[in-house]
């Protein structure tokens, strides 16, 4: 695969290269390694292409997680203690919650990273809330968001989020003081 798109949010792409270039060339050489042919293996339902042979988003993302993990990036998971002391009074619930948690895909060295090929919410999800808790439990500083380009999209199911959207939100959005750095990769086969 190849990054058709980078884009710099609270000065990601500055931040990654003078403080953690060699995670950034690591995680450029697995963008490298990942053969997008390979995972042209879902056909299409959909009325608009039916029979049509696509990228499949669920197959894409264990060739990363794949490629992440033999060069040491661990999957990082934190267990969620939900608050109930905010419920009316009078309100009664079950609301443990055993086995919430939220993770991250790859962390190391203070970097965390995000690929994503699902819905459209969890993009800025990742970037605006996710990479700012991972940063405040004080596990990474900056993060990478990587993400299909429009071009890769329409050539996988509907629904899949992409590059271009993400840039717009984020720079219609502006930057907040609890951000962290970020650089976001569009990817293309």
């Amino acid at each position: 695969m190849i990054i058709a798109g980078r884009y710099s949010f609270k000065g990601g792409e500055k931040v990654i290269q003078s403080k953690y270039a060699s995670a950034l060339r690591e995680v450029e050489q697995i963008i490298a390694t990942v053969d997008s042919q390979m995972f042209r293996t879902k056909t299409s339902r959909e009325k608009t292409m039916p029979g049509k042979q696509l990228y499949s988003p669920p197959a894409l993302n264990r060739a990363f997680t794949r490629q992440f993990h033999e060069r040491g990036w661990q999957h990082h998971r934190v267990k969620c203690e939900y608050p109930t002391q905010y419920y009316t009074r009078g309100y009664a619930t079950s609301a443990s919650s055993p086995g919430a948690f939220r993770d991250m895909d790859f962390v190391r060295d203070r970097v965390g990273v995000e690929v994503q090929f699902g819905k459209y919410a969890f993009m800025v999800y990742n970037v605006c809330a996710k990479m700012t808790i991972f940063h405040n439990l004080d596990v990474i500083d900056v993060g990478i968001e990587i993400v299909p380009v429009k071009d890769f999209v329409v050539e996988m199911s509907s629904g899949v989020s992409y590059f271009e959207q993400i840039v717009w939100d984020l720079e219609q959005r502006g930057v907040a003081d609890i951000d962290i750095p970020v650089l976001i990769l569009g990817i293309a086969a």
